[in-house]
């Protein structure tokens, strides 16, 4: 298993690459990842959202059309990809998969499990492979994502951070901003974040 990663757009939102088996997936192409994908596939398979986010899912439309590749996103978060909801001017794109809530998707052979996370946006998802989180807006290196965003929920969120906090596994976490991390490294702060949230409600 191979990641490659680059900061995409002003807000230096991390587009991953994972190849698999031969196989690659997108994660999260944000604005102006076109070009940087494309001269770094070899065999595209899909493109997987953790969120619905405009500067997660920006170059979605360009991606499909240009690498006939499948969308695969949560299915609360739809809405913002195929609607452009906040008006940020987001190429509107079909998901052509809806992943449920905590749902393992099979992808030509490959297994990705998109754990629930919602808060940051009705969907939020990690994307979950050999060990490996790829955490979007949920959690990041020493912070966690805004819940104060039109369709976040404050009270989503505390129980988000409650649930992520029972997880007894480790797992090394690529997030949607910023530098890499562990889960075990974050857990430390998940108190200290669920109070910060319960104090906005």
């Amino acid at each position: 298993m191979q990641i490659k990663m680059q900061p995409m757009g002003a807000y230096q939102t991390n587009c991953y690459i994972l190849s698999v088996e031969g196989k690659d997936f997108i994660i999260d192409p944000g604005m102006n990842a076109t070009s940087w994908v494309t001269e770094n596939v070899k065999n595209p398979v899909a493109v997987l959202n953790t969120h619905g986010h405009f500067d997660h899912v920006w170059s979605n439309h360009e991606l499909k059309e240009k690498l006939q590749v499948k969308i695969y996103a949560p299915k609360d978060d739809i809405f913002m990809i195929q609607n452009d909801p906040l008006g940020q001017g987001t190429p509107p794109c079909k998901v052509d998969y809806a992943v449920d809530h905590d749902e393992e998707v099979e992808i030509e052979g490959i297994k990705f499990l998109f754990r629930h996370f919602p808060g940051h946006t009705p969907g939020c998802s990690v994307i979950e492979r050999d060990g490996v989180w790829f955490s979007g807006d949920f959690l990041f290196r020493q912070s966690i994502g805004r819940w104060d965003f039109p369709a976040s929920s404050a009270k989503d969120m505390v129980l988000s951070l409650n649930k992520v906090l029972k997880i007894k596994d480790d797992f090394t976490l690529y997030p949607g901003h910023g530098p890499s991390t562990t889960l075990k490294s974050e857990q430390k702060m998940i108190p200290f974040w669920i109070k910060e949230v319960q104090s906005s409600i």
